[in-house]
């Protein structure tokens, strides 16, 4: 039988070896960590490499996501479908072993890392999902959500301002089943940590709430056993193990230093490395022995198998339940969802409300989350102002986890990057809120869903410098540019209560793609619409007015400034000229309709104009240099919102002087 140590040597091995064949990545973190890697997933972590996707699995998250080949060497090992030519193949085109771990790439990764801190920031949210679900679901005798979360983290993920925000909020919630490694190796890439990083990570980790198990021998496989029992007896708290290690572990002349952080060793030092190690294997070999002993597969399926008896016996007493868990779990929306949508819909536009869409945001929230118990909404401490919450909720605490509402406090970055981590686990539909300025904070979080086309929804209010008083620190200029720029986002701007229902309806539905619904707080006028138009608000841009014949102008708007352009219309036909107004509140959802519907919202040939209170140059590329742009170039000023729409032209009486002017 292998000892613990030729199986940790596994994964150094496969380490070193991708890395240099690789000609680029990071060998130390692997090869430091493999001993608690090894106890961890030999001895605790409940998975099944047959199913990665089993829905009581453990998670395991490597927040330290530059150490990409520890978690690869430990899929391969396990028996997931991770062949040695994809250890081959790391970091090369097409390859299911990316640089670092991508969500989608590689079967048994269960989130994207790389930006450090956002890993346990995903780990929280899974842990998080996990308690709600389980207090939703579990009944007496028969718990069928019951799995932990484990991370690894690093110095850097220690470091970055996100894991404060995060592991303070998981420790004020109990997440107990949440068990994080910190890999205390005292190296960064810059050299020893002590010049930049002095924190007392024990105490820090102890004010938050956490139980910390401070000084453990990463290389002692007793110690991390015993330090992971401690772990998943304390189900109040979440729980930190304190690792030291030593980077690169078995490098003669690299272990202990920066050398390994990133750089492949090379082969002389992999041979001698190998010799230290008495690992006598060539490259890229794995012993039968070791790989049998490290082979998951029957251990998995078991586990799998004992969990759905109790799920059977359980969906025989609590039929309802079971099916919802089911439903819930598989990303499903309720049978009828569709036609609640649809009659709430024709219930606003019946209504023709002029309020704030960030109003008409919380009545779709009213409406449609009765329908969808998944709903779990947030604010990063802007409930109030966001309009979030709703009639039906119930925020979540440590003491009664059973909520559909998380209170985030002052934590956008984290707020979003968690969302990731529940959206990532199944079961839960998340939303949570910020002003939409305060997007700059969270917006590599925003980014990392859009990468791993997770469709959690995003709410932004105070829209633009409509917000008015608060000034330029609070009015968004270049935020929608910026989040339409980003690739698998889509971005709603809606123009009244209608638009703002049925971008909701639009993100709820959504299956890869994560929505930003951005709403106003000023109040927005009704527009009256044909069943049609209606309809094909959900294809992201449509004639709101259409022109008799061919146009002789098209202007285009999004928000509150679709009534600016309605206005302006007015005005131009009075005066003789033939115009079409298009709305646009999503410029993504737009693009991907039809070349013939495209055409016929944007004719060829008429000059396009358009109007937003946002920054002008995305608009070029649907105006052209021969048309003309309404908006910001600059940021904004502190005054009541009416006078800043006059001081910076965004009028009616502005657009109608740019068309006049061009045609």
């Amino acid at each position: 039988m292998p000892s613990r140590s030729d199986l940790a040597n596994a994964i150094r091995a496969l380490s070193m070896d991708a890395v240099q064949k690789a000609k680029s990545g990071h060998p130390g973190a692997p090869m430091g960590m493999a001993d608690i890697a090894q106890v961890l997933w030999s001895d605790f972590l409940s998975h099944n490499p047959t199913n990665p996707d089993w829905s009581n699995r453990d998670r395991f998250v490597l927040s330290n996501g530059h150490g990409s080949m520890l978690i690869y060497s430990l899929l391969h090992l396990s028996g997931y479908d991770v062949t040695i030519d994809d250890i081959k193949n790391f970091r090369q085109m097409d390859s299911r072993t990316p640089g670092h771990p991508e969500y989608g790439y590689t079967p048994g990764v269960e989130t994207t890392t790389g930006p450090l801190g956002q890993g346990i920031a995903n780990a929280v949210g899974m842990a998080l999902a996990e308690k709600v679900l389980a207090a939703q679901f579990n009944r007496d005798g028969h718990e069928i959500v019951d799995h932990h979360t484990y991370a690894f983290m690093g110095d850097g993920c220690m470091m970055e301002g996100i894991s404060h925000e995060v592991c303070s909020l998981a420790g004020t919630l109990g997440l107990g089943k949440l068990v994080a490694f910190y890999d205390d190796n005292g190296i960064s890439i810059d050299g020893e940590v002590e010049g930049w990083f002095t924190d007392d990570t024990v105490q820090r980790f102890e004010s938050y709430g956490w139980q910390v198990i401070p000084r453990v021998n990463g290389h002692d496989p007793e110690e991390i056993k015993q330090a992971i029992e401690t772990a998943r007896e304390n189900t109040e708290q979440p729980t930190l193990i304190c690792c030291k290690t030593i980077i690169g572990f078995g490098s003669p002349n690299k272990e202990g230093k920066e050398d390994c952080h990133g750089a492949p060793l090379g082969d002389e030092e992999i041979k001698l490395t190998r010799e230290k190690l008495g690992w006598t294997a060539p490259a890229f070999e794995i012993p039968a022995d070791i790989q049998d002993a490290w082979n998951a597969q029957e251990k998995g399926k078991a586990a799998q198998a004992a969990w759905e008896e109790k799920f059977a016996a359980y969906s025989a007493e609590f039929p309802e339940l079971a099916a919802e868990y089911t439903r819930r779990m598989a990303g499903d929306l309720p049978d009828n969802f569709d036609d609640i949508a649809e009659q709430f819909i024709k219930e606003v536009d019946a209504k023709g409300d002029t309020i704030a869409s960030r109003k008409a945001s919380q009545n779709s929230i009213e409406a449609l989350a009765p329908s969808l118990p998944e709903l779990f909404g947030g604010s990063a401490d802007l409930a109030g102002s966001n309009l979030t919450l709703w009639s039906g909720a119930q925020g979540v605490s440590s003491a009664d986890p059973s909520g559909n509402y998380c209170f985030y406090g002052v934590r956008e970055f984290g707020m979003s990057a968690i969302m990731n981590g529940v959206m990532l686990h199944g079961g839960l539909k998340p939303y949570g809120a910020t002003f939409f300025i305060f997007m700059e904070y969270a917006r590599n979080a925003v980014r990392m869903a859009a990468l791993m086309k997770l469709p959690l929804i995003h709410v932004y209010t105070h829209d633009s410098i409509g917000l008015g008083e608060d000034g330029p620190t609070h009015q968004p200029v270049e935020q929608l540019a910026a989040m339409r720029a980003t690739p698998n986002l889509n971005t709603w701007r809606p123009a009244d209560a209608v638009e703002s229902a049925v971008s909701w309806v639009y993100a709820l539905k959504s299956k890869e793609t994560p929505n930003a619904l951005v709403f106003s707080r000023q109040n927005l006028a009704h527009n009256e619409r044909t069943p049609e138009q209606i309809a094909n608000i959900a294809k992201g841009g449509y004639v709101l007015k259409a022109a008799n014949g061919t146009p002789d102008a098209v202007l285009i708007a999004t928000g509150s400034e679709v009534s600016l352009a309605v206005e302006a219309a007015a005005k131009l036909e009075a005066a003789g000229k033939n115009v079409q107004v298009v709305s646009m509140p999503c410029t993504d959802v737009f693009e991907a309709q039809s070349d013939e519907y495209k055409a016929s919202v944007l004719p060829a040939g008429p000059k396009r104009f358009a109007i937003e209170a946002g920054a002008k140059d995305f608009w070029y590329k649907y105006v052209g240099l021969e048309g003309g742009i309404i908006g910001m170039d600059t940021f904004g000023e502190s005054a009541p919102a009416g006078e800043l729409f006059k001081h910076f032209g965004i009028t009616a009486d502005a657009l109608v002087e740019l068309v006049n002017s061009k045609i």
